[in-house]
């Protein structure tokens, strides 16, 4: 269906930016081909100029006089003044170039803020358009709209499951770390709850759904995120700050040359020599190489407003699953029965694990690997839903279960068992006897301990806290593992987005996480930070992108900032010096319209020069 004429000038009207921008460039490279490829006349070469200017200038005047109305006293307000200068002094080509670098510096921010509605087309996307309805022996794809509770739903392998639920065939896995911060693929077997969004494994379940899917948890989530959108915080740019002070001097610089000389092509040299293109220029190009080199760091900076930002974040708050920790069990603990072997029940045990999908089975087959044990083969292999896992090793019968299996069985040996304790774990039976209980938890990142630890004497944080979906036992011990004192566990995407909502309104905060559930929390943060290509809803959440699962790479982007945002102060703040002191020739009468247009120039080449310096990366780029 074709947009009715009033939608299609306001969507116009929307992009005019770009539009503007890229009249201008068509413009500049017109004139530029007709002066020096063609020669032609002087009238012929500013036509295209004069046309931008008329054309692209007149709509951005508007803007800027609205903001003028509302006393917002930025750069690009006296890139208004100069452009109107620029037609005053027949100075077209200078004053094209500003039309070009207060409308491209639009459009970019305009992108900025569109790519924030991104994140719900991502999570959309993500969700299943149809679900699998079982009535008797047919199965009919329906729209999830029309799935009601207490339907049976089957979700096939790797599929996402549509709608919150129950299971009542199968038995299998799903990973819903992204959902919940829990660190592992749960298993799930007839009786288990399964939620909307999370993955199925390799083998097909049978639900009966719960919850309609405009009601399951994945849809609470993006409804989360409509919320987080529409109250991201507004941040002040750098060159807004600058522009801020720089413009109202500029002007009164102008107005008592006018003034006092009682000539007005003073006021006009003024405005030519202090046209703010160190800001326009200097700053945006500092940004635009520090991305670079973030890019070729393997760190993606889709908001360049965080580059600017990061140097004032005081709080850093971390999810835990994925991003302090691998995200991936690891055997911590073997706590054996009397007289048995360590090696020898590992042996065994990992023997048989090799013919298993259970999500500890990875843990155990490594850390047989570490000790570089040799594994017999296993024969007689089952795993019946509820029973474990059983078989035959080295003459030995072996059964790997739950401990609450085991006590039903009443076993020898169970008075063996150590008491319950943190993070997951399996018992061993060896020849109808207890043997073992093999312990598990989420290790955490080699370096987490010593980032954490760097974070208040070489980056200035005051405070660094946990926020995960997980289990309070199991933040805790990793809290402790890595030097964080404050926590707060079991908390969902809604309660993640109210407390760091509450912290970002005490100051700039930092957020870094992975997941599904850590996206709303993330927009809402000052900074928001993804690491590794888990889950594209929290790439598009996140300002930042770290491509590598590693926490040096976030203390690189903490660098690269940090000089991006000396090289463009230096950029900005010299070039504002530069012309301030050719203002000041320009006032007194020693510096005419063409000289300071040339010395301008001269200023903003010195200024970008100096900006591109921060694609180059420094001699130390991290602490750890």
């Amino acid at each position: 269906m074709a947009e009715s004429p009033p939608s299609l000038l306001s969507s116009l009207w929307r992009r005019k930016s770009t539009m503007i921008a890229a009249l201008a460039l068509i413009g500049i490279v017109t004139h530029l081909m007709l002066r020096f490829a063609l020669k032609a006349s002087l009238n012929a070469q500013h036509l295209p100029l004069l046309f931008t200017l008329i054309v692209g200038g007149l709509p951005m005047l508007y803007d800027l006089l609205r903001k003028l109305l509302r006393r917002e006293f930025g750069s690009d307000l006296l890139g208004g003044v100069s452009i109107i200068t620029s037609l005053l002094l027949g100075e077209y080509l200078a004053g094209s170039i500003i039309v070009l670098m207060l409308a491209g510096g639009e459009a970019l921010e305009s992108y900025a803020l569109r790519s924030a509605s991104s994140v719900l087309a991502a999570l959309a996307k993500r969700m299943p358009s149809i679900a699998h309805r079982k009535a008797g022996a047919d199965i009919a794809d329906v729209a999830l709209a029309d799935i009601a509770v207490g339907d049976t739903l089957v979700i096939y392998p790797h599929e996402i499951c549509p709608a919150d639920g129950i299971v009542t065939e199968g038995h299998g896995v799903m990973d819903e770390s992204y959902l919940t911060g829990e660190p592992f693929q749960i298993t799930k077997t007839t009786g288990s709850a399964v939620i909307s969004g999370a993955i199925n494994g390799e083998t097909a379940l049978t639900i009966r759904t719960t919850q309609v899917a405009a009601d399951s948890r994945y849809a609470k989530i993006m409804e989360v995120m409509r919320e987080s959108e529409s109250k991201r915080p507004q941040l002040q740019r750098l060159g807004d700050q600058l522009g801020a002070i720089y413009t109202p001097v500029a002007l009164v610089v102008a107005l008592l040359a006018w003034f006092l000389s009682g000539d007005p092509l003073r006021f006009l040299a003024v405005l030519v020599i202090a046209t703010p293109c160190p800001l326009l220029l200097g700053i945006p190009i500092a940004i635009v190489s520090s991305i670079s080199l973030c890019a070729r760091r393997a760190i993606i900076v889709k908001s360049p407003v965080v580059l600017e930002q990061i140097a004032g974040c005081r709080t850093a708050i971390f999810d835990k699953t994925g991003t302090l920790t691998y995200g991936a069990p690891k055997l911590t603990e073997q706590l054996l029965a009397t007289g048995l072997d360590q090696k020898e029940v590992l042996t065994l045990v990992a023997s048989l694990e090799r013919y298993s999908k259970h999500p500890l089975s990875r843990a155990i087959i490594a850390a047989a690997k570490e000790q570089n044990l040799t594994l017999p083969e296993a024969s007689e292999v089952s795993e019946e839903p509820g029973l474990g896992l059983r078989g035959t090793v080295a003459g030995h019968q072996l059964q790997i279960t739950s401990r609450n299996k085991l006590i039903s069985q009443n076993l020898p040996g169970t008075d063996q068992m150590p008491a319950i304790s943190g993070g997951l774990e399996c018992v061993v039976v060896l020849d109808g006897h207890y043997a073992a209980t093999l312990r598990f938890r989420d290790a955490p990142r080699a370096e987490s301990r010593s980032f954490v630890n760097h974070l208040g004497p070489k980056h200035h944080f005051d405070r660094v806290m946990i926020i995960s979906g997980d289990r309070e036992s199991e933040v805790r011990y990793l809290a402790d593992q890595v030097g964080i004192s404050e926590i707060h566990a079991q908390k969902s995407p809604e309660e993640k987005l109210t407390i760091v909502r509450a912290e970002t309104a005490r100051a700039k905060t930092l957020y870094v996480g992975d997941g599904i559930n850590d996206a709303p929390a993330m927009m809402a943060a000052t900074v928001g930070m993804a690491i590794g290509q888990n889950s594209d809803v929290t790439a598009e959440a996140a300002g930042v992108v770290i491509m590598d699962n590693s926490l040096k790479k976030v203390d690189e982007f903490m660098h690269i900032s940090r000089r991006m945002r000396v090289i463009a102060l230096q950029s900005a703040v010299g070039g504002m010096a530069l012309s301030l002191i050719g203002m000041a020739f320009a006032a007194t009468g020693h510096l005419p319209p063409v000289s300071g247009a040339i010395a301008q120039e001269i200023i903003d080449v010195l200024a970008v020069l100096n900006a591109l310096r921060a694609a180059f990366p420094p001699k130390i780029i991290h602490d750890l």
